[in-house]
């Protein structure tokens, strides 16, 4: 079996729960940074290689789509969410931490 069938079996299995407790939401975003994000930020990585180098060959408003536009939005995206899953595990480990856990 693949990796990313590992990681989906394991978010599926997460995620079917009675109750939503403060670990498992710990759980599922250190899951998501350690195991996800790396594997969308490779693709993200190569589509955009992929898409900048077809840019000089394009003309027009398809050259700044394929040489600027496409590689920053996702590359953007990927940036957001990593580090709002970051920012909220930190922020996390800091309560926690507060409150004695």
């Amino acid at each position: 079996m693949s990796k990313w069938t590992d990681v989906r079996d394991n978010i599926v299995d997460a995620l079917n729960v009675d109750v939503v407790t403060d670990e498992l939401k710990d759980q599922v975003t250190n899951t998501l940074l350690e195991q996800v994000m790396p594997i969308i930020e490779n693709a993200v990585d190569g589509f955009s290689e992929k898409v900048k180098a077809q840019a000089p060959q394009e003309s027009g408003w398809c050259r700044v789509r394929d040489g600027i536009v496409l590689p920053l939005v996702m590359e953007g995206l990927v940036f957001v969410v990593k580090t709002v899953l970051t920012k909220a595990t930190a922020e996390n480990a800091k309560e926690d931490t507060a409150k004695g856990v």
